[in-house]
């Protein structure tokens, strides 16, 4: 069971990691986005950045209606981590920096990364799923917009 979370601001803020930040932390940022409306800060970034998000991903979350033309990797640091309400890891393993007193859950995730787009397409759903919840647990007075995938 997960440790409830008590947000530190009206505004909580959350940090989604994954290694190379080009798919699955960026998928949960711009997902928590656009369901949050500025409810809550959201933030992606990798232990490992490359280049760019991955273009499966890319290609997928377009078909969503979600603009990822501003997307670029960036490095998970601690402070970030510290300065968040709660880090969330998506294989970032022991890469991942530790912060003491910071909150962090896992979410074991399938990589995107050179899938196919019906694969990339599930594995967006199973976060779309995480987000939706996290949103209701961080902003349970929000009243979430119909998801992109129903």
């Amino acid at each position: 069971m997960t440790e409830p979370l008590t947000p530190q601001s009206p505004r909580p803020q959350v940090v989604f990691a994954c290694r190379a930040n080009g798919g699955r932390s960026v998928a949960s940022r711009l997902l928590a986005e656009h369901y949050a409306q500025g409810r809550i800060v959201a933030l992606s970034a990798g232990t490992e950045p490359g280049e760019d998000i991955h273009p499966e991903v890319a290609r997928v979350l377009e078909s969503l209606g979600l603009d990822t033309s501003n997307e670029h990797p960036t490095l998970l640091t601690a402070d970030m981590i510290a300065a968040s309400d709660l880090a969330i890891t998506q294989g970032c393993g022991e890469n991942c920096p530790y912060v003491p007193g910071a909150h962090y859950r896992d979410w074991p995730l399938d990589d995107p990364k050179g899938q196919d787009d019906t694969t990339v397409r599930r594995i967006i759903t199973d976060i779309d799923t995480r987000v939706r919840n996290l949103i209701h647990e961080l902003v349970p007075d929000h009243n979430l917009p119909p998801s992109l995938l129903a």
